[in-house]
């Protein structure tokens, strides 16, 4: 008998649980929950905990999460404005919409699967991706890119063909790249470019040379036309003083001579110097104290012929020797 009511006690509340189950539910605070009659939308429910329903052959609850979810286009070919073909992968942001009816409407279209969901929208944003092709390829790349703007085209273009209960929030690109040809492409007309650049660079270097080779060729010639005035200036002055002392030289030929002498004797016995030579001719006479002078006192050098005898005297001297 005991074992009985166990039994049977057991069995009760294995049905009490059952009945429990089939006629509660919990929502998350992320989720909604969208709850059908006999198949027929009956209701959303949107505040977290435990709920009540009928039991499960006559109401079911479908929970969606309402938490941004992300998909990816596939890689999409396309021209840009320019007429480069990039290729280009772009990402969205969407989340189911918070109002009643919209979420109803997801539950229709995608039956609460994100999944499916995910799926249709991957290729509404291969399709919506190609809004690129309004721009050039320098406005989707480098520094002037204008990469929130295409985006925001791909955005109302994903928009414009989403099916009631989705919102698209955000979205971005995140692959913009050249096809092998097109990149060859691209760096020849690059290298093009870059010559083109560089001769120029080249044309404009030689006309700034040519320019500086002018103005200096110019200023030497100012410069040297300044230098030959003045060198001719100077000249004339020194030629106007040395005629002064000139006059004054010619008063006194044998002292202006005897001077001259002088200088000479200096130059010649300038540092450490051994002589030998005739000293009976000027101005070498100066060295023998025995030369006979003028009557100004002035030593005099011998005469060419007796230098001439001397010169032969010592020579016949030295050959006796």
């Amino acid at each position: 008998m005991n074992k009985r009511s166990s039994a049977i006690a057991l069995g009760l509340a294995i049905v009490a649980v059952l009945v429990l189950y089939s006629t509660t539910y919990t929502v998350n605070f992320h989720e909604i929950a969208i709850r059908t009659r006999f198949g027929v939308p009956a209701g959303v429910e949107r505040t977290p905990g435990l709920h009540v329903k009928w039991p499960f052959f006559v109401d079911s609850v479908t929970k969606i999460d309402r938490r941004k979810q992300l998909v990816e286009s596939p890689m999409v070919q396309t021209t840009t404005k320019d007429g480069l073909q990039v290729v280009v992968q772009a990402y969205l942001f969407w989340q189911v919409k918070d109002g009643d009816a919209e979420a109803q409407a997801f539950f229709q279209s995608y039956g609460g699967s994100l999944e499916a969901a995910s799926r249709d929208l991957e290729q509404t944003i291969a399709g919506a991706v190609k809004a690129v092709a309004s721009f050039t390829f320098d406005e989707l790349v480098g520094p002037n890119a204008r990469l929130a703007d295409a985006e925001k085209a791909i955005l109302s273009g994903v928009a414009a063909t989403t099916k009631t209960g989705v919102e698209p929030v955000s979205v971005g690109l995140s692959q913009v790249v050249l096809p092998q040809k097109t990149t060859v492409s691209v760096l020849s007309r690059m290298s093009e470019v870059q010559n083109t650049l560089a001769k120029l660079e080249s044309a404009k270097a030689a006309s700034q040379a040519e320019a500086l080779r002018s103005q200096a060729s110019s200023q030497a010639d100012t410069i040297r036309a300044f230098a030959g005035q003045w060198a001719a200036r100077i000249e004339a002055k020194g030629n106007e003083e040395a005629a002064v002392y000139y006059e004054r030289m010619k008063q006194h030929a044998e002292l202006a001579t005897f001077l001259a002498w002088i200088d000479a004797m200096r130059a010649g016995l300038r540092g450490s110097t051994t002589f030998v030579g005739d000293t009976t001719s000027a101005p070498f006479h100066l060295l023998d104290l025995s030369t006979p002078v003028d009557a100004k006192g002035i030593p005099q050098p011998a005469p060419a012929s007796t230098a001439a005898v001397n010169d032969d005297a010592g020579k016949a001297e030295g050959g006796n020797r």
